[in-house]
């Protein structure tokens, strides 16, 4: 069965038995057994009767999609009990809104206490609850970022970071003849090092998505270099 492995940070390929040609779709196994339909590109590396893929799934909503409309259900279901609660917190409100005291020894007195503890229970439920729905609001925020987010896992990787890097290295060389100004010391050095690392990422998009064999023979060798020197890992999504 094609399993998923991962290939670096946030890109996993298929590993399969076969040979597979490019578009083909084909399914791959999860680690909790779970099919899933994919798209093939590339062939990125071959070990002994192993053949590694880069591919794209074919879901109508990503992971992190998927996460991020769970937390903001689970925000609104929160907040929505933590309504709940304050609304039952006024029971009696008219009669406590007087501000008279508890009578001690009246016949009133054991009632008068069990509707303030009633409504002080259901005050801090509600207050619970909205501590929940506002944490589940920023877990949502942040997988709504991640869906956004442009990774080496897409095919549009490819053109998006090679524009990163165009205008990466046109500010380093700015730095380095003095058209633009250094705010610091490392400006130079940070540049430099913004530069290099869009250069593999760009290098690695290539091998995953560019098309033709030119990406792929220039750089097969660093595919299966990642190969032996990482340990393959389940994609368990």
């Amino acid at each position: 069965m094609n399993k998923f492995r991962k290939y670096c940070p946030n890109v996993w390929v298929a590993e399969c038995d076969g040979e597979h040609a490019k578009g083909e779709i084909i399914e791959l196994e999860t680690k909790s057994g779970k099919a899933v339909k994919c798209k093939v590109y590339n062939l990125i590396a071959q070990r002994g009767d192993k053949y590694y893929y880069s591919i794209v799934r074919l879901e109508e909503q990503t992971y992190a999609r998927r996460r991020a409309e769970r937390c903001s259900t689970s925000a609104a279901n929160h907040m929505a009990k933590s309504n709940q609660y304050l609304e039952a917190a006024n029971e009696g409100r008219e009669f406590l809104r007087l501000g008279e005291p508890i009578k001690v020894g009246h016949h009133s007195e054991k009632k008068h206490r069990a509707l303030i503890e009633r409504n002080w229970n259901r005050m801090a439920k509600s207050v619970e609850y909205a501590a929940k729905a506002e944490e589940a609001a920023r877990r949502a925020e942040y997988w709504e970022d991640k869906a956004n987010e442009i990774t080496l896992a897409m095919p549009e990787s490819l053109e998006f970071f090679r524009e990163q890097l165009e205008r990466a290295t046109a500010y380093h060389q700015g730095l380095k003849d003095g058209t633009i100004e250094r705010k610091h010391s490392y400006s130079l050095a940070y540049a430099k090092k913004a530069v290099n690392e869009l250069e593999k990422k760009v290098k690695i998009a290539e091998l995953l998505w560019g098309s033709g064999s030119t990406g792929q023979n220039t750089y097969i060798a660093r595919g299966l270099e990642n190969f032996s020197s990482t340990a393959p890992v389940d994609l368990d999504r």
